[in-house]
């Protein structure tokens, strides 16, 4: 089961209202405001989402807001992970597939399960998903790393698991993954400072924090590289690192929603246990924007 996902994805924020409940008009301008800046696809109840603090209404209405909002102008990549795996696989059976390409899954958190726990807990989900799978591999937040074999391994056992989302940081791994796996096998960045060099060693995209903001540029970026045209794509890179380690210094989504709104997309709202970002981080970011071309 192959996916058609590939080139620059965005993991959507969810805004909220100064009293605290969703914001659903500034996530329709967000929505658009990507579209627009020519992403190829868009990630319901991401991290970047704060999905953990949403109820389960409010995540149904936000992933219904998404598909009615994008109508059918990109795919769209859905969030559905945790650390239980019957929990995930009966979620996935409750879940109204329709207007969605593929689910994001996350390795299991918290609780640190060994390589063979990790195998079977994706071969649950496989077996329990009508779409194809995207891996998500991010041991900063999981405190368990996918190894290269385990993904290669899920990649060839069951046909339904089409991808990862590598967010490791360890370029070791990810060559080992890129030589590897099978030729349908897609590999995105999970790391906006490393979609660079893992394109130009052969991914086919990125799941980007920094495209809520910037779309335009990552998108030149991905394509450029994707032509050949790797020296342009390297000055858009080196003109967004500052930005992206910005955004993601004092927590993720707090950075990128303050740069969002700077842009007068969204109100700068979060949800506990997240927090705004420090002043002095705010000014940068400030900077950054103002005088960025």
């Amino acid at each position: 089961m192959k996916t058609i996902l590939e080139g620059t994805g965005v993991a959507l924020v969810t805004p909220f209202h100064n009293y605290g409940t969703v914001d659903f008009t500034s996530l329709e301008k967000i929505i658009n405001h990507v579209i627009d800046g020519g992403v190829d696809f868009v990630l319901a109840l991401g991290t970047t989402s704060e999905y953990p603090t949403l109820t389960p209404d409010e995540k149904s209405a936000v992933v219904n807001f998404i598909k009615e909002t994008v109508n059918k102008r990109v795919p769209i990549l859905l969030g559905i992970g945790g650390y239980s795996t019957h929990s995930v696989v009966d979620k996935i059976k409750k879940t109204d597939f329709s207007g969605i390409e593929a689910i994001l899954s996350v390795a299991p958190y918290y609780n640190k399960p060994n390589q063979k726990g990790l195998y079977n807990h994706f071969k649950m989900i496989s077996g329990a998903s009508p779409v194809p799978v995207i891996l998500y591999n991010v041991p900063g937040r999981t405190c368990s790393n996918l190894t290269a074999e385990t993904t290669v391994r899920l990649a060839r056992d069951f046909e339904n698991i089409a991808g990862i989302k590598e967010a490791s940081g360890d370029l070791i791994q990810i060559m080992k993954i890129l030589r590897d796996k099978p030729k349908d096998f897609k590999v995105f960045s999970g790391d906006d400072l490393l979609t660079y060099p893992m394109l130009t060693m052969g991914a086919d995209g990125v799941i980007s924090v920094s495209a809520n903001a910037y779309p335009k540029e990552t998108s030149q970026m991905v394509n450029l590289i994707k032509s050949g045209k790797t020296e342009q794509a390297l000055k858009i890179h080196n003109s967004l690192i500052d930005f992206i380690e910005y955004i993601f210094e004092d927590g993720n989504p707090a950075g990128i929603k303050f740069a969002l709104s700077i842009m007068d997309l969204l109100k700068y709202n979060m949800r506990l246990p997240m927090v705004k970002i420090n002043k002095a981080l705010q000014i940068q970011i400030s900077n950054f924007i103002n005088s960025y071309k």
